[in-house]
């Protein structure tokens, strides 16, 4: 399974993952129960499963991933956030999570803990998320981060990571590319993008990143180009303005906002048509896909076709 996916992944194939976002609850059938509703595991090369975002309380992301991998017999990247865990707990979860056959792992430095739902919550994050590539790195080679053989080793664990879609000194986003990439990261997924200047920029940026690095894994490494799709003016206005390491071109906002003074469903309509004109355009030129849509399985499925 995972063979196979890591083949899609480094060849000229088209590799579309979901990010599925665990509930504030005790179990996650029912977004299961959603995706299969809306046949979206038979469009899709993989799902990931997020870690607790912003902080909020959430569903084990790495049980809920071992969850969705048995449910539709396809990987699942589960993300890891540095926020929560130091090095024991990590290599604890990443040996145990071996165990069911989970071994896609992205690897975040995570969101603030001020921005938690819980209260005085203390963040642990004995460094960034190049400590999580660092310790995959360590039980790739069959021994624990205090270089302690295991036993038995492992099965190989295929490490993700992220990187910001925009900044304003480009180079500065490729010097992080390049750390990540020589801490073994297989493939980089990217904030979201929305519009083909800012993703080729990226593409340029990644290969060169790639020829810079030191390791020899990250000759096959790819980039993984995220969207998320805009069905509403307000968030257009919202990513812009606020979610830094993203950039919302003009004209998408300036339709938006248009489309939002003849209605809710016309705001819809437009952003749709533009969200998946990007989508078939990054298809088109790159193939590599990671959509983030907060658990919206249908607009996912619509968008993929």
């Amino acid at each position: 399974m995972f063979k196979e996916f890591c083949d899609i992944l480094c060849a000229d194939k088209k590799f579309i993952t979901v990010e599925v976002n665990p509930p504030h609850g005790a179990s996650i059938d029912g977004l299961i129960a959603e995706i299969k509703k809306h046949k979206l595991h038979e469009k899709v090369t993989g799902f990931s499963c997020t870690d607790n975002p912003l902080a909020k309380l959430k569903m084990s992301g790495v049980l809920s991933a071992i969850k969705i991998q048995q449910a539709f017999k396809k990987p699942v990247i589960a993300t890891m956030s540095m926020r929560d865990k130091n090095k024991l707990s990590l290599q604890s979860t990443l040996l145990g999570a071996n165990d069911f056959d989970l071994r896609c792992i992205l690897a975040l430095t995570g969101d603030p803990a001020k921005f938690s739902d819980q209260p005085e919550v203390k963040g642990v994050l004995e460094r960034d998320s190049t400590l999580l590539l660092s310790i995959i790195y360590h039980l790739n080679n069959g021994v624990d981060y205090s270089n302690k053989k295991l036993k038995p080793a492992p099965k190989p664990i295929y490490p993700f990571a992220v990187t910001n879609a925009y900044a304003k000194d480009m180079k500065k986003l490729q010097k992080r590319m390049i750390k990540k990439l020589n801490y073994g990261a297989r493939a980089i997924i990217t904030q979201p993008i929305y519009d083909m200047e800012n993703a080729k920029e990226l593409l340029e940026l990644f290969e060169e990143a790639k020829h810079m690095s030191v390791r020899d894994t990250a000759k096959e490494a790819h980039l993984v180009l995220g969207q998320f799709p805009i069905v509403r003016a307000k968030t257009a206005n919202f990513i812009n303005d606020k979610v830094p390491g993203i950039s919302v071109p003009k004209h998408i906002i300036d339709d938006m906002n248009l489309a939002s003074m003849d209605g809710e469903d016309k705001e819809q309509e437009v952003g749709f048509a533009l969200s998946r004109s990007i989508f078939n355009d990054v298809m088109k030129a790159h193939g590599k896909v990671h959509l983030m849509t907060h658990n919206r399985f249908d607009l996912c499925s619509e968008l993929i076709g």
